[in-house]
């Protein structure tokens, strides 16, 4: 695996989510405890870390999303999700860190050589929960259908949750996966969400960095996008206002946190992204 600086697919980005959670992970008073994220960051993750521009390197996007995703899932238990599909789920380690019962079935999926890696490096780990692990093509619908056939039988209030995957994605792709989650098993569906104005500064402020994996989605009219899709909208909070909340915005920051929030179906032009979660 190479340990230089540059992001070569959208692959490379789990490294350098990693590395974030790891630094997160050091701090005396962490959100969370993630004890294997430097091991899944590696060299790789570091390089990416030090190489990126400041709007890469910055961790408190990554930090508050993370933990509002966590409570979230937990909120999700508490309301009687009986499994967590975990798409595209990259170097994620909810498994081993969450307080999950050992009988709740965890299922991740993702490309081949990501997954490969990743049990290479977790072999001598063990989850809290029964966690199985997939490699499919997302984007490929018969292998997408097939992997939701089986991973999704015997469930019956699943929460699928899609971080960092669909501001890859272009809208078709995006319309086809609603489209396949729209099934009885599944109760939730989280994701986060881009505005067209982020959208555009981090591909501005990124320089070339993100040119092998480029951001794509980012509907000018937000989480109305997926209302239009048939999705009901039941959970949205600005990572911008979570990281507020856990104390985690540098101090300029501080001060645009207090200005009013963006209708999340209107974003538009603002710099905003969220947290977002959806029934149907």
């Amino acid at each position: 695996m190479t340990t230089t600086g540059s992001i070569a697919n959208v692959s490379d980005t789990a490294h350098l989510i990693a590395a974030h959670r790891a630094m997160e992970s050091a701090r005396p008073d962490a959100l969370f405890h993630d004890a294997l994220a430097d091991r899944l960051a590696g060299d790789k993750g570091q390089a990416i870390v030090a190489a990126a521009p400041r709007i890469l390197r910055n961790s408190w996007p990554v930090v508050a999303r993370t933990r509002i995703i966590d409570d979230i899932i937990g909120q999700a238990i508490g309301q009687g999700c009986d499994r967590v599909l975990n798409l595209a789920a990259g170097l994620d380690t909810r498994p081993y860190r969450l307080d999950l019962s050992p009988d709740f079935t965890w299922v991740e999926a993702d490309l081949p050589g990501l997954l490969t890696d990743k049990e290479r490096l977790l072999a001598d780990e063990k989850a809290r929960c029964r966690l199985t692990r997939h490699a499919v093509d997302l984007a490929d619908p018969r292998a997408r259908d097939a992997f939701l056939n089986e991973a999704l039988t015997g469930a019956t209030k699943a929460l699928v949750l899609t971080e960092g995957l669909l501001i890859y994605l272009d809208h078709r792709d995006v319309d086809a996966l609603s489209a396949a989650l729209k099934r009885p098993e599944v109760a939730w569906w989280m994701f986060d969400l881009f505005s067209p104005g982020l959208r555009r500064r981090m591909i501005k402020k990124s320089a070339t960095m993100l040119d092998s994996a480029p951001f794509k989605f980012a509907p000018a009219d937000g989480v109305a996008y997926f209302e239009n899709l048939g999705w009901t909208t039941l959970d949205v909070e600005s990572v911008l206002a979570g990281a507020y909340r856990f104390h985690r915005l540098p101090p300029l920051m501080r001060l645009v946190a207090h200005l009013p929030l963006p209708n999340p179906r209107k974003p538009g032009n603002m710099l905003w992204n969220a947290v977002v979660r959806m029934s149907h």
